[in-house]
C-alpha cells in the first residue's frame, strides 16, 4: 500500500482526502507507483516536488523501529511495576516472559539500580533538526524522473545514523547533528542510474542507505560537507528477480532485508544460509559493501564466497562482469573493489548469489567446558578436521568470573513448571559438583547442525567426541536453541543499560589460532586498566567470545560496558577506552575488523592495516571511479 505524506500542505483542509484517495488508487491499479502518480496528477494539482511519495513499507519501518535505539519499537527489556525484568512485544520466543535473574545481574555486574534512571528523549523534536540545504536544480530535475523523495525531518534523521554508541547516545539526549538534506527511494536499478547521473551533474553528495545497522559510523554525514547530502535509500529495491534452479543461483535486488530474503527463498525451497546477527534489519547490499559474515559461514561461507555477480552504479557508469561463471581468471577480481567499498564508489543495485535447498534436518546442541582454554582447544580441533556445523559460542575470557555465561543465565526466562526447575537444578549440580567444574571458569558453546539427517547425526557425534577429549560435557538441545535465540535479543540489552546509566558496545577482530588466548587476555586487561585510569567508578564488564572459525584462525568478539554515573562526558571516556582496546588488538596480531567494516570509526588505522601502498591503490580506484567525490561519506579513506 502507498501513502502520500504531503507535509508541506498539511494546512490544506482537503489534504487527508487526497491522501486517502491516492491510497485507494494504489490498491486499484496493481501497486504501480507510476500509474498512481500519473492518475493523481490528472485528478488534482499535487506538486510532487513537495509531497513525499513513500511506500507504506518505508513508513512502517519508521513506525515499527526505534528511532533512537535498537530494533522494533515494541520489543525491549523493561522493569515492570513489581520491579521484575521482562521482554515486551510478541516477536521473539522471549517476548512477554518474566526474566527473574536480569535485575540482580544488572545490579551485581554494573551497580545499576532502579533508583538511578537516565530516561531517553521519547520522541524526535523536529525543530531540533537543521533545515535542509537543497540543491534546487537537482530537485527540479529529480521531479521529472518520478523517483520518490522527501525532505521531512523524521525521514532525514532516521537515515542519518547507524548504531554506534555515540550515535544512539546523542539521539537519546535529543541532540541532532548534520543529517541528510533529502531522502530518495529508487525502485530499481535504472532509478539509481538516473539519481547518480543527476548527482554528478549538479554536484550533490550521495550516501547509500540499506538497513541502517552500521556500527562503524559509516552513515554519519561528514560535518564539513557543504554540498547538499542525499540519502539514497535502497529499501524499495527488494525483489528476487529470478531463481535459477539448475545452477542454484538467484538474482536479487540489493535493498532486500536479510530475513525477507530468506523467507522468500524458503517459499521456493531454498536459502542462502547467510545469517549475520543483524539479519532482521540489514540488507543484501550492506552485506556486500562491508564484506559481511554470518553465523552459518562454516557451511555456506562468508558473503564473498556466496556472490557470483554484482551490479554497481558509479559516477563513471555501471560496473559488472560479463558472465556468471563460477570463476574467472581475468586479472584482479573487480568484485573485490566493490566488496568492502562501504558506499565510497557507488551504489550496489543487484547481486547474483549462490543458493542451497533448505536443509532437511536441523539439530541444536551445546557443550559446557571446564574453562576457556579447553574450549578454544576443542574449537581448533573441530576446525582442523573440517567438521561441518555452525557455532554460536559464548566462550569467554579466562582469569575471572564468567560474565557472559552469567549473562546467558540472567536472560533465562521464568521456568514454567516445578519439574523443569527441578531438572535445571540437577543439571547445575551435576556440572559443578559431580563433574567438578568451577562455575567461575566454565564456558559454553552452542551448536547448530543442519543438512542431510544421516550426515547431521554423524557430524554431531564427531563433534561431541572431540569435545569430550577436551573435557566438554554435552549440555542439551534446549541450551543450544536458547543460545541462538539470544543472538537476536541480546542487542536489546544496550538500550536497557542506557536507561540505567550503563553504556557498552561490542567489536570484533580476526586472529591466528596461536594468538587467540593472548588477545583475549590482553584486551580484556587493557579495557579494565583504561576504565580505571579514566575515572570509571564502577568495575567494568569486559569479556569476549569466539565465533566464526577458520583453518588458520578465528573471529573474536569483545564486549565491554560500564556504569557511567559520576562521569561528566561518558561517551568520550568510552571512546578513549575503545580506542585503546583497538590498539591492543592490533598489537596482539588481530585484524582491524573481521566483518563490521571500517567506516569513519576505524579508518585512522587503515594505513597500518593495509600498508601505504595498499592505501594508494584504494585511493587511485576512488579517484578514477569518483573523481568529484559524489559518494562523499568519507569512509575508509
Amino acid at each position: 500500500m502507498l501513502k502520500y505524506c504531503c507535509s508541506p500542505h498539511k494546512s490544506e483542509p482537503d489534504n487527508d482526502r487526497k491522501v486517502a484517495l491516492i491510497n485507494v488508487m494504489y490498491n486499484c491499479v496493481g501497486n504501480s507507483l507510476s500509474l498512481v502518480q500519473q492518475f493523481s496528477n490528472m485528478c488534482f494539482d499535487l506538486n510532487f516536488s513537495q509531497p513525499c511519495l513513500i511506500n507504506m513499507e518505508i513508513i512502517s519501518a519508521q513506525e515499527i523501529m526505534k528511532w533512537n535505539g535498537w530494533g522494533y519499537s515494541d520489543s525491549k527489556f523493561v522493569y515492570n511495576k513489581k520491579g521484575q525484568a521482562e521482554f515486551t512485544g510478541k516477536r521473539y520466543k522471549l517476548s512477554g516472559m518474566i526474566i527473574p535473574g536480569l535485575k540482580d545481574w544488572m545490579e551485581n555486574t554494573f551497580g545499576a539500580t532502579l533508583q538511578h534512571k537516565a530516561a531517553a528523549t521519547p520522541a524526535l523534536n523536529s525543530s531540533a533538526v537543521p533545515p535542509p540545504t537543497l540543491n534546487e536544480a537537482f530537485v527540479e530535475e529529480l521531479k521529472s524522473t518520478g523517483v520518490p523523495f522527501s525532505a521531512d525531518a523524521e525521514d532525514r534523521v532516521f537515515r542519518a545514523h547507524g548504531h554506534c554508541l555515540h550515535e544512539i547516545f546523542a539521539l537519546r539526549e535529543g541532540k541532532i547533528g548534520r543529517v541528510p538534506d533529502m531522502v530518495v527511494w529508487p525502485n530499481c536499478h535504472s532509478d539509481v542510474v538516473k539519481i547518480v547521473e543527476l548527482a554528478c551533474k549538479h554536484n550533490v553528495c550521495l550516501i547509500p542507505y540499506g538497513g541502517g545497522t552500521s556500527v562503524s559510523s559509516a552513515l554519519e554525514c561528514p560535518p564539513e560537507e557543504t554540498r547538499s547530502i542525499i540519502s539514497l535509500d535502497t529499501s524499495q529495491m527488494n525483489r528476487i528477480l529470478w531463481i535459477d534452479e539448475k545452477n542454484l543461483t538467484a538474482h536479487i535486488e540489493a535493498g532486500i532485508i536479510g530475513q525477507d530474503l530468506e523467507n522468500l527463498l524458503n517459499e521456493s525451497g531454498y536459502c542462502t544460509g547467510h545469517e549475520p546477527d543483524s539479519m532482521e534489519f540489514s540488507s543484501l547490499g550492506g552485506w556486500v559493501a562491508t564484506r559481511a559474515s554470518g553465523m552459518k559461514k562454516n557451511i555456506y561461507g562468508n558473503i564473498e564466497d556466496l556472490v557470483i555477480r554484482i551490479k554497481m552504479v558509479t559516477p563513471q557508469g555501471v560496473i559488472e562482469k560479463s558472465c556468471q561463471g563460477p570463476r574467472m581468471s581475468t586479472g584482479p577480481d573487480i568484485h573485490h573493489f566493490i566488496m568492502g567499498s562501504e558506499g565510497t564508489l557507488g551504489v550496489i543495485t543487484e547481486v547474483t548469489m549462490k543458493i542451497r535447498p533448505v536443509p532437511e534436518y536441523q539439530k541444536y546442541g551445546s557443550v559446557v567446558f571446564p574453562n576457556f582454554e579447553q574450549g578454544v582447544a576443542c574449537l581448533r580441533e573441530v576446525a582442523r578436521q573440517h567438521l561441518r556445523c555452525h557455532y554460536h559460542h559464548f566462550f569467554l575470557s579466562p582469569d575471572n568470573f564468567n560474565l557472559m555465561f552469567s549473562t546467558g543465565h540472567a536472560l533465562k526466562p521464568q521456568v514454567s513448571s516445578i519439574f523443569t526447575s527441578f531438572l535445571d537444578g540437577l543439571k547445575k549440580f551435576y556440572i559443578t559438583k559431580f563433574k567438578g567444574f568451577d562455575p567461575n571458569r566454565l564456558c559454553v558453546a552452542t551448536l547448530l547442525f543442519e543438512g542431510n539427517r544421516e550426515k547431521v547425526l554423524q557430524h554431531e557425534k564427531q563433534v561431541y567426541d572431540i569435545a569430550a577429549k577436551f573435557g566438554g560435557l554435552a549440555a542439551g538441545e534446549d541450551n543450544g536453541q536458547r543460545g541462538y535465540m539470544l543472538t537476536f535479543v541480546i542487542a536489546y540489552l544496550r538500550d536497557l543499560g542506557m536507561d540505567y546509566f550503563v553504556i557498552g558496545e561490542s567489536f570484533e577482530t580476526s586472529v591466528p589460532w596461536d594468538r587467540v588466548l593472548d588477545i583475549c587476555r590482553n584486551v580484556k586487561a587493557r579495557i579494565i586498566h583504561e576504565c580505571k585510569d579514566k575515572g570509571v567508578q564502577f568495575p567494568p564488564l569486559s569479556t569476549c567470545r569466539v565465533t566464526q572459525t577458520y583453518d588458520a584462525g578465528a573471529c573474536v568478539y569483545f564486549y565491554f560496558a560500564f556504569n557511567y554515573r559520576g562521569l561528566s562526558d561518558p561517551v568520550h571516556v568510552y571512546e578513549q577506552v575503545e580506542h585503546a582496546a583497538r590498539e591492543e588488538i592490533l598489537a596482539n596480531g588481530g585484524s582491524l575488523s573481521h566483518h563490521h567494516g571500517v567506516g569513519k570509526l576505524r579508518k585512522e588505522w587503515m594505513r597500518e592495516a593495509v600498508s601505504s601502498v595498499g592505501m594508494g591503490m584504494l585511493q587511485s580506484v576512488k579517484d578514477y571511479v569518483d573523481p568529484n567525490n559524489i559518494f562523499g561519506s568519507r569512509n575508509l579513506l
